[in-house]
């Protein structure tokens, strides 16, 4: 199982036939493996890594470092649910360290995703503080580079 992970998380297009003539099984073995992860929830979906500079719409991306007051008996899980329930929360994970929450949120501008952490977040009850960052530019997302190399080559310097 442990190698048919590894290999979706880097190809998630591969058919099961591709994947079991690179571990020496049969599609039918890995198609079975994958179904009953899938089922397990050990695989939760696929997803396309996207270059953003060559999409058409423009997304601003925010990364929100968010400090809260745990809920009694409940502790962070409902707070951080609250957050996550949001459509424009891309991703919530609890963190060791300053702050609690790292959220990352996708807006149409600066302005509406400022309007978010402003209006939506910060007032949420046991919020204690948020410190928002923007992402100018992707360099490398979930071990995808994203720039062709090849353009970015520096020209040599010549006296």
């Amino acid at each position: 199982m442990d190698k048919i992970l590894e290999i979706l998380s880097k190809e998630a297009r591969l058919t099961d036939a591709e994947i079991a003539k690179r571990l020496g099984r049969t599609g039918d073995e890995v198609g079975a493996a994958i179904e009953k992860m899938e089922k397990e929830r050990v695989i939760l979906g696929y997803k396309a890594i996207l270059n953003p500079e060559k999409c058409e719409e423009d997304l601003v991306m925010g990364i929100i470092e968010v400090k809260i007051a745990p809920e009694r008996g409940k502790g962070f899980d409902s707070i951080a649910e609250r957050i996550y329930k949001f459509p424009e929360v891309k991703v919530c994970y609890l963190l060791s360290g300053a702050y609690d929450l790292l959220v990352i949120v996708e807006g149409r501008s600066l302005k509406e995703v400022a309007g978010f952490v402003a209006e939506r977040l910060a007032t949420i009850e046991h919020v204690r503080s948020t410190s928002t960052h923007f992402i100018l530019k992707k360099y490398k997302d979930f071990g995808v580079i994203m720039h062709d190399a090849e353009r970015q080559e520096r020209l040599p310097i010549t006296m």
